[in-house]
């Protein structure tokens, strides 16, 4: 699985310059992280609902766009897939591949500076 978000995430990458009226990861990274966050969001609860109804095929496809617009907010957001892999080794290593860390044990993970080009200037993203 890793090697298909890693292409996947690639595969963003290189569209969030193309054309808006051509490609919906483009159109979908100058929409903004709000809008990003929003499909995200949806997709996640139509992966929920087709789980309630016992739809596993459903639970398939709304769970490749779950994952599809997971990765663009990652990307927008700085995250690269070897990140959140490298994190969840560490989890693994802790607590096992099934357990989720508690909170009170999470050590904060210092933000990373992710610098955006604009009119020639940088600037750090909020």
């Amino acid at each position: 699985m890793n090697d298909s978000v890693a292409r996947l995430y690639d595969a963003v990458i290189a569209a969030q310059s193309a054309d808006p009226a051509k490609s919906r990861t483009a159109k979908l990274m100058r929409a903004g992280r709000a809008k990003m966050a929003k499909k995200l969001a949806e997709e996640a609860v139509e992966v929920v609902i087709d789980a309630l109804h016992g739809q596993p095929e459903a639970v398939v496809r709304e769970s490749a766009d779950l994952l599809y617009n997971l990765v663009v907010l990652w990307a927008h957001a700085g995250v690269r897939p070897d990140d959140v892999w490298a994190e969840m080794r560490r989890r693994e290593l802790m607590f096992g591949i099934a357990e989720k860390l508690p909170k009170r044990l999470v050590q904060p993970v210092p933000p990373r500076k992710v610098v955006a080009i604009d009119s020639g200037r940088a600037r750090k993203r909020p």
